[in-house]
């Protein structure tokens, strides 16, 4: 398994409820694909540096994982259809 870090932007419109399901949805991609989420970090809404799809604030949420690439490539192909996600990026990581 690789070590990643992944940090996505969800839309500030999202209601709470619905946010808190997005992300849930999110980590179990890994945990039912012989993979964990080592560490969930939610930053809470910031100012974007620039504006993306009319919005300049958006909910950060940083997650650590151990994956497989597999589940690093379902991730990518999930998080691409969330209309709710404006951003996402993912970082091998080498430490």
């Amino acid at each position: 398994m690789t070590k990643y870090e992944i940090m996505y932007i969800i839309r500030p419109t999202v209601s709470e409820e619905a946010r808190k399901a997005l992300i849930e949805e999110l980590s179990n991609i890994f945990t039912t694909m012989q993979s964990e989420v080592t560490k969930l970090d939610e930053w809470g809404t910031r100012d974007l540096a620039y504006e993306i799809e009319k919005h300049d604030k958006g909910y950060y949420v940083v997650m650590d994982v151990n994956a497989t690439q597999e589940a690093r490539s379902e991730f990518e192909r999930v998080i691409g259809l969330k209309e709710d996600i404006i951003r996402h990026l993912i970082i091998k990581d080498v430490r």
